[in-house]
C-alpha cells in the first residue's frame, strides 16, 4: 500500500500509460496476423511470406518487452510459419 497520496496517483498514471502501450503493440501484433491470414487466404506466397516476417518481428518485441508471455508467442509464429507451409504444399 502506498505511503501517501502523492505515491499512489504516481503509480497509477504509470500503469495507466503503460497499459496504453501495451495496448497499442498488442493491436500491431493482431493487425500484422490478420494480414498474414488474408494473404495466405488469397493464395499470394510473396505477400504471405513478407507480412510472416513482419509479423514474426512484432511478436518477437512484444514476447521480448514481456508484453505478451515467450510460450504464446512461440505457439502463435509455429502456426502461422504451418499454415504459410501448408500454402506452399498445397501448390
Amino acid at each position: 500500500m502506498a505511503v501517501k497520496k502523492s505515491s499512489a496517483q504516481k503509480r497509477h498514471r504509470q500503469s495507466e500509460e503503460r497499459r496504453i502501450r501495451n495496448k497499442a503493440v498488442k493491436s500491431a501484433v493482431r493487425s500484422s496476423v490478420k494480414k498474414f491470414v488474408g494473404a495466405v487466404q488469397k493464395k499470394d506466397v510473396v505477400e504471405s511470406e513478407a507480412s510472416l516476417k513482419d509479423m514474426i518481428k512484432k511478436i518477437d518485441t512484444a514476447a521480448g518487452k514481456g508484453i505478451i508471455k515467450k510460450n504464446s508467442a512461440s505457439r502463435k509464429k509455429s502456426r502461422m510459419q504451418r499454415l504459410l507451409n501448408s500454402l506452399s504444399v498445397a501448390k
